[in-house]
C-alpha cells in the first residue's frame, strides 16, 4: 500500500502529469513522468479502465502495479510524478511481465527528464491542496 502522501489523488495531479510529462509506453502499460518541487515526495497514480477486464481483473491489474510503484519509491523517492495507465494487455500480463514492463518505462522516462531539473515552486504559484504545483 502506498503512503498518502504518495499518492496521486484529483484529477487536477492526473491531468497536469499526463498533459506535461514524459510518455513511454509499453505492451501491458503507458507510463507518463513529470517532475515535481524540489523535495517533494514522489506521487503515483493508476488508470485501470474497464476496458482492460471485469472488477476482479482491473483490481488484480491495480494492486500488482501499485507494488510496482511501491517498490520504485526506494530509488526514486522525491521530486516525481508519475501516472500509469493499464493497457489492455495488462490483463494476461504476468506479475514479472508487468513488473519488467513499469520499470522499463520508469527509466526511460526519467532519463528523458534527466536534462530538465525538478521545478521549483514560486510564492505566487500556488500548489493544490495536495501540494502539487498549479499548471
Amino acid at each position: 500500500m502506498l503512503a498518502t502522501r504518495n499518492r496521486l489523488r484529483t484529477s487536477t495531479d492526473f491531468s497536469t502529469t499526463v498533459r506535461s510529462g514524459v510518455r513511454n509506453g509499453r505492451r501491458n502499460l503507458v507510463l507518463y513522468t513529470a517532475p515535481l518541487g524540489v523535495g517533494e515526495p514522489s506521487r503515483i497514480g493508476f488508470i485501470v479502465s474497464k476496458a482492460v477486464g471485469n472488477a476482479v481483473t482491473r483490481n488484480l491489474v491495480k494492486r500488482r502495479l501499485r507494488e510496482a510503484g511501491a517498490l520504485s519509491l526506494k530509488k526514486h523517492g522525491t521530486g516525481l510524478a508519475v501516472v500509469v495507465r493499464a493497457l489492455p494487455a495488462a490483463a494476461t500480463a504476468s506479475w514479472d511481465q508487468l513488473l519488467t514492463d513499469y520499470n522499463a518505462a520508469l527509466a526511460a522516462t526519467t532519463k528523458r527528464l534527466g536534462g530538465s531539473s525538478p521545478r521549483v515552486v514560486s510564492p505566487t504559484q500556488g500548489t493544490t491542496t495536495e501540494g502539487t504545483t498549479r499548471a
